[in-house]
């Protein structure tokens, strides 16, 4: 059997181009913002997760041409060798204070990021604990371990401490999930996992790449939200979202940082982050530390949106967190989703149309996020551009 068989099969990716409703690979023409032009036309973004709007601000950008000019393009290496720079420990340094931990080390991206501290940390004989609804990365980084993996319904207490008295008391155990839910915005029961955690000798990873800059203390992520700083063995997250630019990070104790930078494959392995790229997070951190109002603005846009949504007599997806920028709004069928998602993106709106299996059949979404930056005027519009289309599909009717 010819092994690209498989490629020639009819997809759904096949059937969206034939109705030429196709929604990804549009191309950007100008910079991450809130509004920006795709495809020559402008368009409002609620689909970045620029989430401090950061990505334009002439502090980031100065610092990333700055360590252009000063490091070169690249490290051409990994940070095991030739690739730290200065600017990688003083991003760990500022990081792991702000976070309130003793340690930090840096990923090329955050997909990476998951891989190597799961990989590293998981081996043979352990178990991983994981919220069915935790990240794809996630997912393969339990794949690359050696350890069995076991997975919980979403948010469901009962269902993890089934799966943690399941567990040998001679198996290492780590619990892993998302602090905030990518798709469905909704907050991790921190708390109770904590505390099944102490009961059961687990340990406790959170992935925040949606927390960081978002809720807590000045936007400290999810631990920070519950006041379980102390509790949280593991913070993982990215800066590709609220810090503007491309890595990821790993956030321990010094011992548990130290093991993972020299047992990790994914760390050892591949190239440092680039210089701009570094520096650019660097800058965006120091903006939030010194603008706490930062991911306050950022939830009161969240909250007027959902406000405007509900209004419109828009049906969302039931969250714990109402002031979480991620607003997923149901579609429910993928070509209808697909059909809006292109009929939005025409009238000048851009949204993130969501299929299985992101979601469970019969519940598509439009993904919404919106930017500390956005304006209520902007908001308005997108919601009445929404509100038109669902209606025009008798959706929520």
């Amino acid at each position: 059997m010819d092994i690209f068989a498989k490629c020639y099969k009819p997809s759904i990716a096949d059937e969206a181009r034939e109705r030429e409703i196709y929604p990804y690979f549009h191309a950007l023409e100008s910079r991450q913002d809130t509004e920006v032009i795709m495809e020559g036309k402008r368009r409002i973004m609620l689909g970045s997760n620029n989430y401090l709007g950061l990505t334009t601000h002439p502090e980031v950008i100065e610092a990333g041409v700055h360590a252009l000019e000063k490091y070169g393009s690249g490290c051409s290496g990994s940070r095991f060798l030739n690739g730290t720079l200065e600017l990688h420990l003083q991003l760990e340094a500022e990081l792991a204070a702000f976070l309130r931990k003793e340690a930090v080390t840096t990923f090329s991206t955050g997909f990476q990021s998951n891989l190597g501290i799961v990989s590293a940390i998981v081996g043979l004989g352990d178990y991983v604990v994981m919220d069915r609804e935790n990240h794809a990365s996630l997912y393969d980084a339990c794949r690359l371990s050696f350890g069995k993996m076991l997975r919980f319904r979403h948010n469901d207490m009962e269902d993890l401490e089934k799966k943690l008295a399941s567990i040998p008391e001679s198996a290492g155990c780590l619990i892993v999930t998302d602090g905030v839910f990518s798709m469905g915005g909704d907050i991790a029961n921190l708390p109770e996992i904590c505390r099944l955690a102490k009961q059961y000798g687990a340990r406790v990873m959170v992935d925040d790449a949606h927390g960081l800059g978002v809720i807590g203390e000045g936007g400290r992520g999810t631990a920070s939200y519950y006041g379980l700083e102390d509790e949280v063995d593991v913070y993982m997250g990215t800066f590709s979202k609220s810090l503007a630019s491309l890595g990821g990070y790993m956030a321990a104790s010094r011992r548990v940082i130290d093991y993972v930078k020299h047992a990790s494959r994914p760390f050892i392995f591949s190239a440092s982050i680039p210089p701009a790229g570094c520096a650019c997070a660097l800058a965006a951190l120091k903006i939030l530390e010194r603008s706490p109002e930062l991911p306050e603005t950022l939830q009161e846009r969240a909250l007027f949106m959902r406000r405007k949504l509900h209004e419109a007599n828009i049906r969302m997806r039931e969250s714990n967190g109402e002031r979480i920028p991620i607003i997923p709004i149901y579609t429910y069928e993928p070509i209808p989703t697909l059909t809006i998602a292109k009929e939005l993106y025409e009238r000048g709106v851009y949204v993130n149309p969501t299929l299985p299996p992101a979601v469970a059949p019969g519940e598509c979404l439009l993904r919404t996020s919106l930017m500390a930056t956005h304006t209520e005027a902007l908001i308005e519009e997108a919601v009445g551009t929404i509100a038109d289309v669902l209606r025009e599909h008798r959706i929520g009717e």
